[in-house]
């Protein structure tokens, strides 16, 4: 990234101010990336850039003076401009808001929270096995809608609704968290308005049911402005939620934003000025807490030492999606020791008389001053490679003034001369140190001493930077036994050498290991696959299951999951709707539908047993050719409302090779289940005629046989979905 030179740097920066504070604000809900056409292209997210996130800081020490004289200016200005309440922060309810250093984004689909096999959350588990590593963590984002929602029409109020327990259960969740000291936030997304319609305000609809639950607050997912209406929504319940942007609010809405995340996956591409950036909403309003993130950077050195700097928390995320992106153990230690100094003297952190590039002795070396009435914190970080040791900094000094080295649990012992005291202490290369200057330890202060001291006995840069994905493994799929001739309803396929070519749609990750799935043949997990494959002769039902044959199975076995939630969610009392026997059955999850397969004496296919089925051997696009044919398969159904599904078998043009029906357009099909220590996921195939409009980030769907979707299971009532259904194989003799 390019720097200006700090002659040009300022005057731009209050030029820009000064242009975007004179627009008028609308109170209109806009996420900041770009939405899908009307033609289905999709469009890279249009996210903040860093010269609009942070000033950069001074040329040269030298300019220090003028440069803070130049944010002083900006602020007053833009205050002045933006009309500033600040009267949000002083509200007694929300002043937690202002204590939260280190927060996590758990994915509702991370077994570390809930326990498949058990049918229980498992909050307990989660936290000690987070804070283990990172630290205490003061509040948690319980993320349950990407990238699943959109497989069909539920929308993120009902995806919530229909977590394991429903809202009940979900109280006791929340409370679990508290229990813990640990604030919940919930997301909404503000462009999820191509699902079912929820009758409702969004804003109404999400403060009502974050009542119910208990939680305390709202991340707005790709959001940089939150509406008003959910601040006057919120409070109108009598449950006030702290509202909390994904990216640093740069409006009016900094009024009734307590906190926010600086996502510095926005940086993508570019690289971090060596002279440490200062945040503006926190140098606007120092007690808006900024929690930053950088989640798809394995080393986030730089990202971390920005927050500290900045005397900012941190926000981890390390289930992206279905992929454990963890954080390396030298990361994790950085923030459990420098959260834990920031969370001992909050205080300090939102002092109005922050003073950034406050001046330091040693080249490299940065650092922020916080004073209060009782003490004075510095902020250091070293950007140097090596170590920096010797004098580090002059300040004021009076008899009765104690200093500390905070990061080693030490007292200092100043140099003192003419009123002015020099420090000396050294900091690892790369590496982090805070100093206290106070007349009296507070206990708490006292603790943290004792705490660091014993902590650093080992130094930061022994623990190790190194990042690697975690391994999956592939469900066994019990065999059933072997036909000597095509069942009925069955399709033949013969004995093949097989080159299965496929790839992940994921919508991120990029190529990074661990993304997608790990097939047995894999030593991890990748985004594009192909291996020669040898399957042996097998039969394949020549439709998908239909709701009459599932029928039969139900009324014979009297079958009923103990997970019974959205089971056959379109049926009523015992059947289907009049007319729909010859369409396929969907709101079965995995369970059912491998629980009907045994009992007809088949099973699941394979993914590359689908795909033989569907491609045949000559590697083509689609079951019919390679070239596209509207007439194969069911028109779209762009919602907002899911339409009844075709009925199997109506488009025989779709047909493979092979004589094998419905393969892609109607409904997705179950196959392979893949399991790591952190997520459970499925392929599904054969891509499903419900795809809503609105955004790049519903659930990926594909009509390509060369690739495939991965979604994420939890619970059957969850998995169970209107557009997913399943068909069968059976093994030849």
């Amino acid at each position: 990234m390019k720097r200006l030179p700090e002659s040009r740097f300022l005057p731009l920066v209050l030029a820009a101010g000064w242009l975007l504070t004179s627009l008028t604000f609308a109170d209109e809900w806009k996420a900041s990336h770009a939405l899908i056409s009307p033609t289905g292209v999709m469009n890279l997210p249009a996210v903040p850039q860093p010269e609009d996130t942070f000033f950069f800081g001074p040329a040269s020490p030298g300019d220090t003076d003028s440069w803070l004289a130049g944010l002083k200016a900006w602020r007053a200005d833009r205050l002045t401009r933006l009309r500033y309440d600040s009267s949000e922060y002083a509200r007694l309810e929300l002043e937690w808001t202002q204590h939260v250093f280190s927060q996590v984004q758990v994915l509702i689909w991370d077994r570390s929270l809930y326990d498949s096999d058990k049918a229980e959350y498992t909050v307990d588990r989660f936290l000690s096995e987070t804070e283990s590593r990172l630290g205490p963590i003061d509040a948690v984002l319980i993320w349950h809608v990407y990238p699943n929602i959109g497989v069909d029409d539920r929308n993120q109020f009902d995806l919530l609704r229909d977590l394991p327990g429903g809202i009940p259960v979900l109280r006791k969740v929340v409370q679990q968290f508290h229990d813990r000291g640990v604030k919940v936030f919930f997301p909404i997304l503000a462009w999820d308005t191509g699902t079912r319609d929820e009758g409702e305000p969004s804003w109404t609809a999400l403060a009502r049911l974050l009542k119910d639950i208990g939680a305390d607050g709202i991340n707005f997912d790709t959001l940089e402005s939150v509406p008003a209406q959910f601040r006057a929504a919120s409070d109108a319940t009598g449950h006030p939620l702290a509202l909390e942007p994904q990216f640093d609010p740069r409006d009016e809405s900094l009024a009734w934003s307590n906190l926010a995340w600086n996502d510095w996956v926005a940086w993508e591409g570019k690289e971090y000025p060596f002279v440490p950036m200062v945040s503006r909403t926190k140098w606007l309003e120092p007690r808006h807490t900024v929690n930053v993130t950088d989640r798809f950077t394995r080393d986030k050195t730089d990202s971390l030492q920005h927050a500290f700097f900045n005397g900012q928390g941190y926000a981890t995320l390390e289930n992206l999606w279905g992929f454990w992106y963890g954080t390396t153990e030298h990361d994790a230690e950085a923030i459990l020791r420098f959260t834990r100094i920031e969370r001992t003297f909050a205080d300090n952190l939102r002092s109005p008389s922050w003073e950034p590039h406050t001046g330091t002795l040693q080249p490299g070396v940065f650092a922020s001053k916080f004073p209060t009435a009782a003490s004075t914190l510095w902020t250091i970080v070293n950007r140097n490679q090596y170590d920096a040791t010797g004098e580090q900094l002059t300040v004021p000094h009076h008899p009765g003034m104690h200093y500390y080295d905070l990061w080693h649990g030490t007292e200092l012992t100043p140099t003192a001369r003419d009123n002015q005291a020099t420090l000396s202490f050294d900091i690892e290369g790369r590496g982090f140190s805070a100093v206290l200057a106070t007349e009296k330890l507070t206990s708490d202060a006292k603790q943290l001493l004792a705490f660091m001291a014993d902590r650093s006995k080992r130094p930061l840069a022994t623990y190790s930077r190194d990042w690697k994905a975690v391994t999956q493994k592939m469900v066994e799929i019990p065999a059933a036994k072997p036909a000597s001739a095509p069942p009925p309803g069955m399709i033949r396929i013969p004995e093949a050498d097989f080159d299965f070519l496929v790839r992940g749609i994921e919508i991120e990750g990029g190529n990074d290991p661990g993304v997608d799935v790990q097939y047995p043949w894999e030593g991890i997990a990748r985004r594009s696959h192909r291996h020669r494959v040898h399957v042996h002769t097998f039969y394949i039902d020549r439709t998908p299951v239909s709701n009459a044959e599932f029928k039969r199975f139900a009324d014979a076995t009297h079958y009923h999951p103990a997970d019974d939630h959205n089971f056959l969610r379109d049926w009523k009392n015992g059947s289907y709707p009049e007319g729909w026997g010859n369409k396929p059955v969907t709101w079965v999850s995995l369970e059912d539908a491998r629980a009907f397969a045994a009992w007809a004496g088949k099973r699941l296919p394979h993914e590359w047993e689908w795909q033989l089925a569907a491609q045949t051997t000559d590697g083509r696009v689609y079951p019919w050719g390679n070239d596209w044919n509207a007439q194969a398969l069911s028109p779209p159904n762009h919602g907002p409302s899911a339409h009844p599904l075709a009925d199997v078998g109506g488009f025989p043009q779709g047909a493979s090779p092979f004589g094998v029906f419905d393969l892609e357009g109607n409904i997705s099909q179950w196959t392979d289940e893949y399991r790591d220590e952190h997520t459970r996921a499925a392929i599904v195939r054969g891509g499903a005629a419900y795809q809503p409009l609105g955004s790049i980030w519903y659930f990926p769907q594909t009509y390509r046989l060369d690739e495939h979707q991965k979604y994420l299971l939890m619970s059957p009532g969850r998995d169970r979905a209107g557009t997913i259904g399943f068909r069968c194989v059976v093994d030849s003799e």
